[in-house]
């Protein structure tokens, strides 16, 4: 059984310690278990709980009333909630936190496919997606989801990216091109979907490596396709020696490389009039943009 301490289950919840506390005594209403010398903790079940509870008092249930509620009860509440609402990503992040944890692709497809319908592709993206992979950064920072859970809810990701990209329309002979890597050690593969989806969307021709392909292999692939622009994400941390690979791969291309993420590896390199950074899907599409111009 996976465990959360009172501070986790705070900050993944939004519901004070104290509250917390008070909920127990006054209402009986979700004991934490304890360890042996009587620290208190709680179990996958009891976070999915609290996670709903804490929606439910947001909309302006009295926790009197929910300690009362069965399970299915909160279920049915939650669900009308999450129909019925404008937009309330905070809720919505929280509520596919809770579909991860129980691996229900069902409802992770419920939730993700009302933005899409609403929002669209790249806006579900940035306005959920996103903040949601940051929010169970919380979770994966402490080592609390199994490494099942981690790849279920990537995988569903990648999956809808992939199915959209797939539905666009082939790039005309001679537009841009562009070619999309991750290098080795860079396993955060979403960030580059994205990437891919825009450009492709807007037109362009792209090349797609995919992660962790070696410095060599980009150089050899790069030569081949010729292409306009070159684009790839750092997010993992990298040792002093990687920054060196990176200036040593700059020195032998000719093309401009756009990244994004962590820029900390470029900002050592001796060519970084060949590199441009991109704060967000959002500059990202108008460099594009731009560029075609």
């Amino acid at each position: 059984m996976i465990t959360y301490t009172v501070a986790q289950v705070e900050s993944l919840t939004g519901i004070s310690a104290h509250s917390l506390r008070v909920w127990e005594r006054r209402y009986n209403f979700i004991k934490p278990h304890r360890t042996e010398t009587n620290i208190r903790y709680y179990s996958d079940e009891q976070l999915k709980k609290l996670i709903n509870v804490g929606i439910l008092l947001k909309h302006n249930y009295k926790i009197s009333k929910v300690a009362a509620m069965d399970d299915n009860k909160i279920h049915d509440l939650i669900s009308s909630i999450l129909l019925g609402q404008q937009e309330n990503y905070q809720d919505d992040i929280k509520s596919l936190t809770v579909s991860m944890i129980d691996l229900d692709e069902a409802g992770f497809n419920k939730l993700f496919n009302t933005h899409i319908n609403k929002n669209g592709l790249v806006n579900t993206f940035i306005q959920l997606i996103y903040p949601f992979l940051q929010h169970v950064g919380v979770l994966w920072g402490i080592n609390k989801t199994m490494p099942a859970q981690e790849h279920f809810i990537t995988n569903l990701i990648r999956q809808k990216l992939i199915s959209a990209t797939e539905n666009l329309p082939l790039a005309n002979s001679n537009a841009p091109s562009l070619l999309l890597y991750l290098f080795e050690g860079e396993d955060h593969e979403i960030g580059l979907l994205l990437a891919n989806y825009i450009a492709k969307e807007m037109g362009w021709k792209t090349y797609y490596l995919g992660s962790n392909v070696p410095h060599e292999n980009i150089e050899i692939i790069s030569k081949q396709t010729s292409p306009d622009l070159l684009f790839t994400m750092f997010v993992s941390p990298r040792k002093s020696k990687f920054a060196q690979a990176i200036d040593d791969f700059l020195m032998n291309i000719n093309t401009k490389m756009l990244y994004s993420g962590n820029g900390d590896v470029i900002k050592k390199s001796q060519h970084q009039d060949k590199t441009h950074f991109l704060q967000s899907p959002e500059s990202f599409r108008q460099f594009l943009s731009e560029y075609k111009k």
